[in-house]
């Protein structure tokens, strides 16, 4: 665990001196773009912190292997993962692939199709270096052939790279939800090894999520509202193209015929865990895909009615909207972690696991929908303003036509006093 943390510390502290660096040199050169109609900032803002982030995994990354070259007889456990060092290499020449794409798109714009190919490309070269889903990890039955598998793998990586950016609208957004579901899924990849593998805790899934967390950590501060610069295409790229290839590194180590009753929920959480911690993104992303495609657009087309969108829509603040996406990350994945952490280490049922995740969501739901019925106390009470004054108003005018029927009487008194005859005064 030491080791761990040691890693997720030069991450953050090499991103954040980068991220400082990469906003001082984009404001010196002016690299950044102009603000678009569905953005939600107001002033030209730097783009380019995928950069800072990539820095700091690629150092974090040499740490570890430097770790790994001090004797293979002390730091054997991190040696494992350096012995066959084409699957890291793929893994960075992927990242290294995904920041130059997402770069010069956020300094050129470049067109979807380009995008989506290098894309494609990355996530081909990392599922053709081995990091790849295998089986599924029920009965470790292997079905199907490794062509589909690798097919299934690259599909996988695009996916979520694309939905990790399509959540990319607010400050800190992205940083927060990816620190929180890669926190979540370190915890789950460690104790899943230390149940399965005692003596190599140390593993690459484990690995890459506490690097990423790391990153996200260091980037956060610079990303936080007022955002002085943005990770862009490139960080979330970047961030999805891990979280991606660290659930897949972990899909399938876990063979349920060798654990116990207790434990066979973990046979699932591979599966469920990293839809569930990307819960949030996959959403935005499948309902801009239904939206744009009924609308005969691009898929890949830009709009502003993502989620948060919505949610500044309905009435949140931009800090407010921030942390619901937080809470339902964090309620999301914890609650999942705990339907394996509650029946195999402390021996209760995942029911109440389950239990607490559905309290969680309507806590969640009612503190998002809050906006809502604000909006319709406040609607009821300006229409019954609105309304109180129509008595007097019409009292008003109802008196004053009332004077104007008695004026031509009250104007033709003075008339008939000059008509009437005088009667002199009395002596």
């Amino acid at each position: 665990m030491t080791l761990f943390l040691a890693l997720a510390i030069i991450a953050a502290l090499v991103t954040l001196v980068g991220s400082f660096v990469v906003w001082k040199l984009s404001l010196k050169y002016r690299l950044y773009p102009k603000i678009r109609e569905r953005d939600v900032h107001t002033r030209p803002t730097p783009r380019l912190g995928g950069i800072a982030m990539f820095l700091g995994i690629l150092v974090a990354f040499g740490a570890a292997w430097f770790v790994s070259s001090l004797g293979p007889t002390r730091f054997a456990n991190v040696a494992i993962i350096f012995q066959d060092p084409t699957q890291v290499l793929a893994i960075l020449g992927a990242a290294l692939l995904i920041v130059l794409i997402g770069v010069a798109d956020d300094i050129w714009d470049l067109d979807w199709t380009t995008k989506l190919a290098g894309q494609f490309i990355a996530a081909g070269l990392i599922a053709w270096q081995g990091v790849s889903i295998v089986s599924l990890p029920i009965g470790g039955i292997l079905v199907g052939s490794s062509w589909m598998f690798a097919t299934l793998t690259v599909f996988v990586i695009v996916l979520v790279m694309n939905a990790v950016n399509f959540i990319d609208g607010l400050d800190g957004l992205v940083a927060g939800v990816s620190l929180i579901s890669n926190g979540v899924f370190f915890v789950y990849t460690y104790l899943l090894v230390q149940q399965t593998s005692p003596t190599n805790y140390f593993n690459l899934a484990s690995m890459i999520a506490i690097i990423l967390v790391g990153a996200c950590a260091g980037f956060l501060p610079l990303n936080w509202r007022p955002a002085k610069l943005f990770m862009g295409d490139a960080g979330a790229l970047l961030v999805g193209l891990l979280m991606a290839t660290s659930a897949i590194a972990v899909t399938g180590q876990l063979n349920p015929a060798g654990v116990g009753f207790n434990q066979l929920f973990a046979a699932f959480i591979p599966i469920i865990l990293p839809v569930i911690v990307l819960l949030i993104p996959l959403l935005d992303f499948g309902l801009a895909v239904v939206r744009r495609l009924r609308a005969g657009k691009s898929p890949f087309a830009a709009d502003r009615k993502h989620l948060h969108h919505r949610l500044l829509d309905m009435g949140h603040s931009h800090l407010n909207a921030v942390l619901i996406f937080y809470g339902w990350t964090a309620v999301a994945s914890i609650g999942c972690l705990l339907t394996y952490v509650f029946p195999v280490y402390f021996g209760i049922s995942a029911r109440w696991a389950f239990l607490l995740l559905g309290v969680g969501f309507v806590a969640c739901a009612i503190v998002t929908l809050a906006p809502l019925g604000r909006r319709k106390r406040l609607t009821v009470a300006a229409e019954a303003t609105s309304a109180a004054p129509m008595a007097p108003h019409l009292d008003e005018l109802e008196t004053g036509a009332i004077a104007v029927v008695d004026a031509p009487q009250a104007t033709d008194a003075p008339a008939q006093a000059r008509q009437a005859p005088q009667t002199p005064p009395a002596s």
